[in-house]
């Protein structure tokens, strides 16, 4: 008979390695007990537990039996026994994913209170006030979250007796207004559901419990999983943890404490301290907490212990971290620690520093940081004066720069941001109903919370710009506009500029000017801290990646800006963007020669402005590889519109003779899907003379580079291959005007010669393909769109948000690699063409070139080399270095 599956576990029993089944909190709390820092008793309920319940509607059949023999063992634990009428055991039951969601889930404090609990718990405090504001809370938040009673009606009660006694918050009822609120609540309960708050605590404690696996299926919750690429499957684990009290009096508070500023990355302790609170009011922003510093002048000896605490978890995590703690009645308690969130210039700066402290090695330091991290740090900075005074300013919660509208709810902030429209998201403090409209933001900008409060943790885990805290702003969300300190006025809809990292608000769109890093990494010279990390973790990355990274470049400036960001060569150079602007006249003349001599004449004429781009490139390129694709898209792309054209004619007095020849040239061109149609090596086929015209200005231009002394690194690609036939004829006409070139010129042209797999077909028959090329690029953009049967730019603009939004895609096809589909056809590609060829070179030169979970994929199924665009060559650098790594390290950071 199989031993029962184990649900709960002791704080005492697990550790951090049992993330997975305990959770990312649970986990953190086993781990702390382990080591022996002072952590308040409980137990957690299992991840797999959770999952047992979403998928049958019922907890599993051992769970109570295991819940009770836990409570059991804290009751003797504590010496108190949950809710008895006499010095009751109060408890948290608190939610714990194996990712960080903060406040995505369900949170219920003092379960154990009810009418008879609540007289012992005031006399054994000696403090009436907090016994019946604790049950206050219970009832509140138990109504709410537990029996899904409208959260409003609780509030619209607190405010009328606030409004009674003319007090401005809850802290000022006093105990008579506390027993009335508390029976009002119970009232509430009871016309909303039908049914009284439970007396009962372990009925409390089940259904807290039930009620914490429920919230991860909440909109709010689920919300958040999307948009951080948090597996659906996972469930929560549930914590339940004897409650310590932070309100207490003067000698006890609450706070939230950071090893190494999360925002910066500097060294030294930083956080928020509220004396006389409770944990949920310094994280929910309520009440304007106090420097974490000034616990050393409020509680010399808690501060000193807690700073000791904080060492020993660092030195123990190897990271930052971020500690929640209470001090009741001058003992220290820590409730809860985790690997930090951190901005994009912290992460940089915390693993660079660790590597330097010894803590972390060059690896690790690599594995810590990442490319969308970079590329945030790349992005413009305001270009602030000095006589630019700010609208207001606050704790610098989150660094960028963001323009946008001001809102004043999630629902216009999303509705807004879902027409096209830059928004920034104001409220007085943020709780998580909030997250839809934090995601559609640019920027957050609260007038409460400092650095820990719920705005500021989330908008640093999501990259965005945040600034909490500006004290001096008054945000009416009624009236729907902001006041400043000096009288100014802002309306919903007004352009405001949010600098995160200066913490500063300015009326209207403020001028950018380059990020520091991003001119670093043109310059390879620091500037400072964070670009000195931001060039030690490229560098480590060049050293241990076996990808080269290339840039797609069309022109010899991209191609210079390309070099500096540390490109290893083109991987992709468009022919087709040589034949706009002026020289479109000349395409228009070749399209339409009315015969063989006209049209060679057009070529004639584009062959000298083809051959010096490739001049320049090929010298901004010098010793590397440059890829050349032949043209590739239809013809009539470089034709007027038709529609344009028959206005045109329809309207003149005197039509343009010429006007009618492209109509006729337009309308003969014309394909009901010219995307798969006449392009790429059919064009090339269809076209006499055109490949010719193009490999010969490849040529000559190789030819003038190396008789200029330089190290012409050529390559000839030919794009929309389908099969081995079509690149057999296209090779042999490239190979043939080579020969004549290098017998004109004296120069040695033995170019290498391969094609783009852009069609599933070409994937699928990449064997025999390889027999005939050089080297294989996967053009993932069309090889996408023709695996999937849709069009990128119609169906970005149709569903793929709706299959967003309902779970089909996880993210677009376009932005991160299809590894099943599309992924699979690459596999098959390079497998098959290295079988045939083993010489044969592979790489990608789609938009999935730079993007990150990309770059991994790439790396695995053993590509040579990605391309993608100049300004994301730095971050495809790093990935491919943490893509090397993988296997052999992993991070805890998200």
């Amino acid at each position: 008979m199989n031993a029962p599956i184990k649900y709960v576990y002791a704080f005492g029993e697990g550790g951090r390695e049992m993330a997975g089944l305990l959770g990312g909190k649970g986990a953190g709390l086993a781990e702390m007990t382990r080591i022996g820092l002072p952590v308040p008793p409980g137990f957690t309920v299992t991840t797999e537990a959770c999952r047992t319940f979403l998928a049958s509607g019922a907890e599993p059949p051992e769970l109570a039996g295991q819940v009770s023999g836990a409570l059991a063992g804290l009751e003797r634990a504590m010496g108190r026994r949950l809710g008895a009428p006499d010095d009751p055991l109060l408890v948290s039951v608190r939610s714990g994913a194996r990712f960080s969601m903060p406040g995505m889930m369900e949170t219920i404090l003092d379960i154990g209170l009810n009418d008879d609990s609540v007289t012992g718990l005031a006399k054994a405090s000696g403090r009436e006030r907090f016994a019946w504001d604790s049950y206050r809370r219970l009832v509140q938040m138990f109504g709410h979250t537990v029996m899904g009673v409208d959260g409003d009606l609780f509030q619209e009660a607190i405010a009328a007796h606030r409004e009674k006694l003319s007090v401005a918050a809850d802290q000022d009822l006093d105990v008579g207004e506390l027993v009335a609120l508390t029976d009002e609540f119970k009232e509430i309960i009871r016309r909303a559901t039908g049914e009284e708050f439970p007396q009962d605590p372990a009925e409390q404690l089940r259904r807290a419990i039930r009620a914490v696996f429920d919230s991860w299926n909440g909109e709010r919750a689920r919300v958040y999983r999307h948009r951080e690429h948090i597996s659906e499957d996972l469930g929560t684990a549930v914590n339940v943890q004897a409650m310590v009290f932070g309100n207490l009096g003067a000698d006890s508070g609450t706070g939230v404490a950071f090893t190494r500023d999360p925002a910066t990355g500097e060294r030294g302790v930083y956080g928020d301290y509220l004396p006389d609170a409770q944990g949920e009011d310094v994280v929910s922003g309520v009440r304007d907490a106090v420097p974490l510093a000034e616990l050393k002048r409020l509680d010399p000896a808690s501060y000193l212990e807690l700073g000791d605490h904080l060492r020993t978890l660092e030195n123990h995590y190897r990271d930052l971290c971020d500690v929640e703690f209470t001090v009741e009645r001058g003992k220290l308690w820590i409730l809860q620690t985790r690997v930090g969130k951190r901005t994009a210039q912290a992460a940089f700066r915390i693993a660079r520093d660790l590597r330097e402290e010894g803590q972390i090695t060059a690896d690790e330091a690599l594995v810590r940081v990442d490319g969308d991290a970079l590329t945030r740090l790349m992005f413009p900075r305001f270009d602030v004066r000095p006589d630019d005074v700010p609208l207001a300013k606050g704790v610098p919660a989150s660094p960028g720069a963001a323009v946008g509208a001001v809102v004043f709810d999630s629902a216009t902030a999303h509705r807004r941001a879902a027409a096209g429209e830059q928004v920034v998201l104001v409220r007085r403090e943020t709780t998580p109903d909030d997250l839809p409209g934090m995601i559609a933001a640019q920027a957050v900008l609260t007038s409460r919370g400092g650095k820990t409060s719920h705005a500021a943790v989330v908008a640093r885990g999501m990259g965005k710009v945040c600034v909490c805290g500006a004290e001096s702003l008054t945000v009416d969300p009624v009236a729907r506009r902001l006041t400043t300190a000096t009288g100014v006025v802002v309306s919903e809809g007004d352009t405001v500029s949010v600098d995160g990292t200066a913490g500063t608000v300015h009326l209207g769109a403020l001028p950018l000017t380059a990020s520091d890093v991003g001119q670093a990494l043109e310059t390879r010279e620091a500037t400072g801290e964070v670009t000195a990390a931001v060039l030690d973790a490229l560098a480590h990355a060049d050293e241990v990646r076996r990808l080269e990274v290339r840039a797609n470049a069309d022109t010899p400036e991209d191609a210079v800006r390309a070099r500096a960001l540390g490109a290893e060569g083109i991987g992709l150079c468009r022919t087709e963007h040589m034949f706009l602007g002026e020289r479109r006249a000349l395409v228009e003349a070749m399209i339409l020669a009315r015969d063989d001599e006209a049209r060679a004449d057009a070529l004639s004429a584009l062959l000298p402005l083809q051959r010096n781009d490739f001049v320049g490139i090929l010298a901004a390129m010098d010793g590397l590889p440059v890829t050349i694709r032949l043209l590739d898209p239809p013809l009539h792309e470089f034709l007027p519109d038709r529609t344009e054209l028959a206005v045109r004619l329809a309207t003149a007095v005197h039509p343009d003779p010429h006007d009618r020849a492209l109509l006729a040239a337009v309308e003969r061109m014309q394909e009901q899907n010219p995307m798969l149609g006449l392009r790429g090596v059919r064009l090339a086929l269809a076209v006499p003379g055109l490949v010719a015209m193009q490999v010969r200005a490849i040529a000559e231009a190789v030819a003038q580079r190396r008789l200029d002394g330089g190290d012409p690194r050529a390559e000839i690609m030919i794009p929309l291959v389908g099969t081995v036939e079509e690149l057999r004829l296209v090779r042999a006409e490239t190979e043939r005007v080579l020969g004549e070139v290098a017998a004109e010129t004296g120069a040695r042209l033995d170019l290498p010669i391969g094609t783009m797999i852009e069609l599933p077909r070409a994937a699928l028959t990449a064997g025999r393909i390889a027999e005939v090329a050089d080297f294989f690029s996967f053009g993932t953009n069309d090889l996408t769109q023709t695996t999937w049967g849709l069009s990128r730019d119609d169906a970005e603009a149709s569903f793929v948000p709706l299959y967003l939004d309902e779970g089909v895609f996880d993210t677009s096809p376009f932005e991160t690699i299809d590894q099943e589909g599309v992924g699979r056809l690459v596999e098959i590609g390079v497998e098959a063409g290295r079988a045939a060829n083993p010489r044969l070179e592979t790489g990608v030169c789609g938009e999935h070139g730079g993007d990150p979970k990309s770059i991994h994929f790439f790396h695995r199924a053993g590509l040579d080399y990605v391309s993608c665009s100049p300004f994301r060559i730095p971050a495809a650098r790093l990935e491919a270095g943490r893509a090397a790594l993988t296997g052999t390290l992993t991070s805890d950071t998200r």
